[in-house]
């Protein structure tokens, strides 16, 4: 039934009025969504940067870069649920030079790449860089913040 702008729509009782209520507050909910689960890298520098991750998946270790951030800029380098609790960051200050870096040697490439495994890097024709370990403690979310004094940052 059409309705004109006089009319008005009838008055639910006080059991549709509570229905009415709780769908409202089940659509919240639906919009809300699941808590965000992610690994975040953050930088807090006045540089872009170029970002290249480590981790190891179902079929063994993975190296994938790059990520290009924008000065004082962020971006989800894994949505969704963390599926380890080390990942292994190598970062690259593409204005000033210099790196962060840590022990863990891993395979690069100048360009885009996703490589598998981390051994024999030179001989396969790849670059060997050193990456730094984040140790997530199992949290479902958690942010790495570069800053200009290369400490690693780890916020859950």
């Amino acid at each position: 039934m059409l309705r004109t702008a006089h009319e008005s729509a009838p008055r639910p009782g006080p059991f549709r009025q509570a229905a009415l209520i709780a769908a409202a507050l089940a659509g919240l909910a639906v919009l809300a969504g699941p808590a965000k689960a992610e690994l975040r890298l953050c930088n807090g520098t006045s540089s872009r940067v170029g970002i290249a991750l480590g981790y190891r998946d179902g079929q063994g270790w993975v190296t994938e870069g790059w990520w290009n951030l924008a000065p004082r800029g962020c971006e989800t380098l894994v949505p969704g649920t963390l599926g380890s609790r080390f990942y292994y960051v190598h970062a690259v200050d593409y204005d000033r030079g210099g790196q962060w870096a840590g022990t863990a040697m891993m395979c690069t490439r100048d360009r885009e790449f996703t490589i598998r495994g981390f051994e024999d890097c030179l001989a396969r024709g790849y670059d060997r860089s050193p990456f730094f370990e984040v140790d997530t403690g199992e949290q479902r979310t958690w942010t790495v913040q570069l800053t200009d004094n290369r400490a690693q940052e780890p916020r859950p």
